[in-house]
This record gives C-alpha cells, sequence and structure tokens, in this order.
C-alpha cells in the first residue's frame, strides 16, 4: 500500500506500484514531436523514469530541471519524465527551459506506463494524474531503486536516485 499525499492529505493511487526487484513492463509513450517511443527503444541504457502529476506545476519543472542537469549527460543512461501532459505543453516547457538531454513521455494516449504501474492518483484534487515516483532501472529493466515522493508537492531525493545511476554504470 502506498502513503503517499498531497498537501499532507492521504490520496490512493491505481493499484501497487512496483518494487525493488522488480521488472517494469515495456509500455509506449509519445514523444513532443507527436512520435511513438517505448521502453524497448533504450534497452542498452540504464533508464530513469519519473512519474510526475504535469510538468505545468513548479515542483515537476524542478524535478525536470534538475534531472537533466544531474543525469543528462551522464554516458549509457537515458531519462524519461513520464506524465499524461498533452506532448505540445511537454514541448513547450522543456523548449522554454532548455531541457534536452532528458525524454518527454506522454502517457495520454494508451495510459500504458500508468495502468501497469498503479500509479494513477483515483482520489484527490489531482484524481487521474500520476503520483511522483522515480525509478532507475537497469538495462534488464529490473527496479534497482525506487522512491514514491511522500508528498506529490514535495520533491524526490535526487542524490539517492544518482548514487542508484552511478552504481550501475
Amino acid at each position: 500500500m502506498s502513503n503517499i499525499k498531497f498537501k499532507g492529505n492521504p490520496v490512493q493511487v491505481s493499484g501497487t506500484i512496483p518494487g525493488v526487484g522488480e521488472k517494469i513492463e515495456d509500455f509506449t509513450f509519445v514523444k513532443v514531436d507527436l512520435s511513438e517511443g517505448s521502453l524497448a527503444d533504450y534497452a542498452d541504457k540504464v533508464k530513469v523514469l519519473m512519474a510526475v502529476p504535469s510538468l505545468d506545476t513548479g515542483i515537476c519543472q524542478k524535478e525536470a530541471r534538475a534531472f537533466n542537469e544531474l543525469i543528462g549527460k551522464m554516458e549509457g543512461v537515458i531519462g524519461l519524465t513520464v506524465s499524461k501532459d498533452l506532448p505540445f505543453a511537454m514541448n513547450r516547457f522543456c523548449s522554454a527551459e532548455g531541457i534536452e538531454d532528458i525524454i518527454s513521455a506522454s502517457d495520454f494516449r494508451y495510459n500504458d506506463f500508468g495502468s501497469q504501474n498503479g500509479i494513477e492518483m483515483t482520489d484527490g484534487p489531482l484524481k487521474g494524474l500520476f503520483a511522483r515516483v522515480v525509478f532507475v532501472l537497469d538495462k534488464d529493466n529490473k527496479i534497482t531503486y525506487k522512491e514514491e515522493v511522500d508528498d506529490i508537492t514535495h520533491e524526490p531525493n535526487y542524490e539517492a536516485a544518482v548514487a542508484a545511476v552511478k552504481a550501475l554504470v
């Protein structure tokens, strides 16, 4: 069971969020240019998946900027910011902020990522959006690090996530 909150109030998620040692199944997403991508496209890389409610919020924007800077230039590593934002909105933010080293992955079309990983909030003011969760995956998509951020309004532990990445590269 998840202990995720929004401004101190508990929120429920759509399922059981997978943990360390489990695999993230392949999923299809829409890129900012409206082409489709999948987790399988990055089979040869360590992956950092950042599930966020929306890049139209300040905390999500800080998180995208931070991970772009921290892991964006790491050899053999790819970062994907996954939300239900439309690709147009993701592109507008990333273009304005110079975020070029991580990929914006919209789950609006298929909801593969959200439904497979139980991260969609099912109540509260952000119902229907994703909880803030960070996964670090090895090249086989096995989770080696997971953080369910305790409150949607808080940033993740960047140092711990980066340490998990460095342990794999």
